[in-house]
């Protein structure tokens, strides 16, 4: 059972404002091995063989809503429950076997697994990552300082990304991701590092994409980082979508599951 609220953050009704991610009846389903191991596209020429070794798992089960342009949708749910499925699939990188999603722009993610060249100094990857955005060089000379003093990493700019620790890199990724405005941001816990001065930073930075027209996805356990960041909130649990709506009723119809 779906349950819905309204939200009462966002100028509005839904009629008035513009659809940029609908998700229809979406499923999703893929084969394991039964170690629990999922196949691979080398593993599936044998596949036949090892009919009686898979199993077939329901990852998304008949999921359905529409984000609004001025979105900051939380996602939440236990380990497991298909949180980044979803994601995955609104951004192409996890086909639908059934149902369908449209989106009004490429969806971007951000995850704590956004790639980095370990190799090469912070310096240069933000560089590289700026021209990955599409930002010239000029360009991104003029919002390098930004960079760097978003991510809090300035003593460690020089070295190679393979001396810092995992918040550290995390935090560099998150402030080149979103130097750009995104029509569509997808946040995959990548505000579960760091101190309490930077999460509030992030928060900052991803409220400023939504007020610049922007939608942004925030997948997070942090219950206080979606209620301080997020307008609407939606709850999957066991591949279904439990709850929403207004961020506060759907927290606590989740914690009371708890």
């Amino acid at each position: 059972m779906v349950a819905s609220t309204e939200s009462h953050e966002t100028s509005g009704t839904d009629e008035e404002r513009r659809p940029v991610v609908v998700v229809q009846d979406l499923h999703v389903e893929y084969r394991v091995f039964a170690t629990g191991k999922r196949a691979t596209d080398a593993d599936r020429g044998g596949l036949l063989r090892r009919a009686k070794r898979t199993r077939t798992v329901h990852a998304l089960k008949g999921i359905s809503f529409t984000a609004y342009e001025n979105d900051s949708i939380g996602v939440i749910g236990s380990n497991g429950s298909g949180k980044s499925t979803l994601m995955r699939a609104i951004t192409g990188l996890t086909p639908a076997t059934r149902g369908a999603i449209y989106a009004s722009s490429r969806p971007s993610m951000l995850g704590v697994g956004a790639a980095l060249i370990k190799p090469l100094s912070g310096q240069r990857n933000v560089i590289l990552g700026g021209l990955a955005l599409g930002f010239s060089k000029a360009e991104i000379e003029e919002r390098y300082e930004e960079i760097v003093d978003f991510a809090g990493i300035r003593p460690f700019i020089d070295l190679p990304m393979r001396t810092y620790s995992s918040g550290m890199t995390a935090r560099l990724k998150f402030a080149i991701a979103t130097i750009r405005n995104h029509e569509i941001l997808i946040v995959d816990e990548a505000l579960a590092v760091g101190d309490r001065k930077f999460r509030k930073r992030s928060e900052q930075r991803i409220r400023e994409i939504r007020d610049n027209a922007g939608t942004v996805f925030l997948v997070s356990h942090s219950m206080q980082s979606i209620r301080d960041t997020c307008n609407r909130v939606i709850w999957i649990e066991k591949g279904e979508l439990m709850m929403d709506g207004d961020p506060d009723e759907v927290i606590a119809a989740y914690e009371e599951t708890r």
